[in-house]
């Protein structure tokens, strides 16, 4: 029961509702409550959610936040998960951009570890982004707050606060495509990645079209070639045939490391890995478990 838990102050509001930190009164130790208002109109939590997100208690790894709970009413579903008081993007934040290279790779193999876990067992994130990214005191990062809106049959309210989220997106989805998988979390990683070595996200657009030609200019205008799938997208006729998406940008890639500051912590190694994040067609991203096995983890910093 919520009873168990004493609410102490609010630390985050999301897309499907707010996030407490909280006192368990069993064990006194200190958690996350995150509470998702349901519809009124809606009849309850569906089983199939319970049954669902019940699964997410068994998702154990160092590198995701454990989810210990779940309460739920007739308007309302609480979560209880492990309490971690930074993420990545406040950790950015504390160390004004500026991570070292070995720290880069350590949060970076975390970040992979969780990533191809859950990959493993058929689980998809959708919505990595430094914020969702806990750093324990251990300097471990771990894969929070779990895209349970969209992952799971919840009727929840939608809130205006998509635009970070943007910025993670992969072009495939900016132009309309419905088939999720693992190379949605794939983009986001690389994404990341980059944020960790500049200090700045590296697509910061401010709607679907600016953030697609934010790519376009960095990683090239594509074609057939570099993305066979271009033209199969729900939205792809009506965004690629405006006027600013037919420009010939030159991809970045052949000189990036001297073009872009803070790469050169990443090396070369490290920049194969990124561009392998990066491509344009789904299929052709690098999965979360091959990334492991990518030569950057073997460069000693």
């Amino acid at each position: 029961m919520t009873s168990r838990y004493e609410r102490q102050e609010k630390i985050g509001e999301g897309t499907y509702g707010v996030v407490y930190k909280a006192r368990d009164t069993s064990t006194a130790a200190t958690v996350a409550l995150k509470r998702i208002r349901l519809d009124s109109e809606e009849e309850g939590v569906p089983c199939t959610a319970i049954r669902e997100i019940s699964l997410l208690k068994e998702l154990r790894h160092e590198n995701i936040v454990k989810l210990l709970d779940v309460c739920h009413s007739e308007h309302r579903l609480t979560i209880v998960f492990e309490y971690l008081d930074l993420d990545l993007k406040k950790y950015l934040d504390r160390e004004n951009g500026n991570l070292d290279a070995a720290t880069i790779q350590h949060f970076m193999r975390d970040l992979l570890r969780g990533v191809a876990f859950c990959h493993q067992r058929s689980v998809l994130h959708r919505d990595l982004k430094p914020q969702n990214l806990l750093i324990s005191r251990e300097k471990e990062l771990k894969l929070g707050d779990f895209g349970l809106g969209r992952s799971f049959a919840i009727p929840v309210r939608k809130f205006t606060n998509e635009v970070v989220t943007l910025w993670y997106r992969p072009p495939d989805v900016l132009l309309g495509s419905m088939q999720y998988g693992p190379p949605v979390d794939v983009w986001s990683v690389g994404c990341i990645f980059s944020e960790m070595a500049t200090g700045t996200p590296l697509f910061a657009g401010k709607n679907d079209a600016d953030q697609l030609m934010r790519i376009f200019r960095f990683l090239g205008t594509p074609n057939n070639r570099v993305w066979p799938s271009m033209n199969q997208y729900p939205n792809s006729n009506n965004m690629l045939s405006q006027p600013e998406f037919l420009q010939n940008f030159e991809p970045e890639w052949s000189h990036v490391l001297g073009s872009v500051p803070g790469y050169e912590k990443l090396g070369r190694a490290g920049v194969d890995l990124l561009e392998k994040l990066l491509r344009y067609e789904p299929s052709e991203r690098i999965t979360a478990a091959d990334a492991l096995n990518h030569p950057y983890f073997s460069l000693q910093f």
